[in-house]
Formats: C-alpha cells, sequence, structure tokens
C-alpha cells in the first residue's frame, strides 16, 4: 500500500495559492483514479483508491503547512506504512516552473512541509517536486509563494497536473524513474513525423 501526500495550506483563501500545488496534484489523480470522496481522519482528508491494481491512500493535511507531519504520522502509524513508501508532493522555488523531479530523502531546503515531515517520520520518504519558478529576489519569496497562480498559468499547470496523474500508477509500482519519464514524454511527445529524404546528388545511375 502506498500513501500519496499533498502539501498545502487548507484555508480557502490559500486554495489557488503556488504553495498549494501539492493539494492540485494529489486532488487531480484521486479524481483520475476514480478514488472515494475525501473524508476527515488522521488530521487532514483522506481518499482511498487503487493505483496499478494495489491499494493507496491519498492525504492532505488539514493542519497547515508548518504542522503537516503530525497528519502524515498519524496516517503512517495507523496503517502501519513505512516511510519509503509515503510519497510527498510538495511546491519547489528552485524548480522552473512546469518542471518536476523526484527523489528520496534529502534536507528540507527551508520548506516548512518537509521539516515537519522530517521531524515526525524521518527522512526516507519519497517527494515529487513541483517546480513554481523562482522570483529571482529573495525578498519577494514569500508572497511569491503565497500568491495565487496568474490565469496565464493555467496554460501550462493544468496539462502539467494531467500528466502527473496520468503517471501516477508508476508510483505505486516504485517505479520513481519511469514516472518522471512518462510526466516528461506527456508534456513533450516526440515528434514522429517522417523526415524528408535528403536531396538527390546525382542522376540516380550506376556505372
Amino acid at each position: 500500500m502506498i500513501l500519496l501526500v499533498g502539501l498545502g495550506n487548507p484555508s480557502p483563501k490559500h486554495a489557488n495559492n503556488r504553495h498549494n500545488i501539492g493539494f492540485a496534484a494529489l486532488d487531480r489523480i484521486v479524481e483520475r483514479h476514480g478514488f472515494s470522496a475525501y473524508r476527515r481522519q488522521h488530521r487532514g482528508l483522506l481518499a482511498e483508491g487503487r493505483l496499478d491494481g494495489d491499494k493507496a491512500l491519498a492525504l492532505k493535511p488539514t493542519t497547515y503547512m508548518n504542522e503537516s507531519g503530525q497528519s502524515v504520522g498519524q496516517a503512517l502509524r495507523y496503517y502501519k506504512i513505512d516511510a519509503p513508501n509515503v510519497v510527498v508532493f510538495h511546491d519547489e522555488l528552485d524548480l522552473v516552473a512546469g518542471k518536476m523531479r523526484v527523489k528520496t530523502g534529502g534536507g528540507h531546503a527551508g520548506h516548512n512541509g518537509l521539516r515537519s515531515l522530517d521531524s515526525h517520520i524521518g527522512k526516507d520518504y519519497r517527494r515529487v517536486r513541483l517546480g513554481i519558478g523562482h522570483p529571482g529576489d529573495k525578498g519577494r519569496v514569500m508572497r511569491h509563494v503565497l500568491g495565487d497562480f496568474a490565469k496565464a498559468d493555467q496554460a501550462w499547470l493544468d496539462p502539467f497536473l494531467d500528466a502527473v496523474a496520468d503517471a501516477a500508477p508508476l508510483l505505486a509500482r516504485g517505479d520513481d524513474p519511469g514516472f518522471a519519464t512518462r510526466v516528461a514524454l506527456l508534456l513533450n511527445p516526440p515528434d514522429h513525423h517522417p523526415k524528408k529524404p535528403a536531396a538527390a546528388t546525382g542522376d540516380g545511375c550506376q556505372d
């Protein structure tokens, strides 16, 4: 069984914040794969479904970002899930908007949600880092992170979330590299148009 966790803030005023892209990704997975409706459990909202034939849980902590680990820790202990079977979706300043990286362990880089998770479940969980871009000035980071996505962002955000949701069964298999590759291919499909034949350089006759 796999536990998918989206990080975000539960207040309606934060719903469209860049900081809540983890919630948005989890919602898209729940919708795409026909999970149950969310119910309140483990200090969060929990939905159940299946990915790649195996049971999967989707959890959105409602503790606010900086206490997310409390909710995740409760769910992990209740369902007896090991940290390597926890996949956390979160916003990533250091990635260009619409780019994604997957990793296991590592530092929290100042992300309050990850800092809380580290303190409650250790660092051996898997992270899906969803790029929201950097505003370019350290003084503008907080306003950028807690600001809403602009209308223009929907051009990349919707396809991005769709690709993450479509590829999610690979996470259930433990195939994180395959998941990352699948997302990349969905967002940038290869060009299958046949190449034009090279121009002839002679009359085609043989001596």
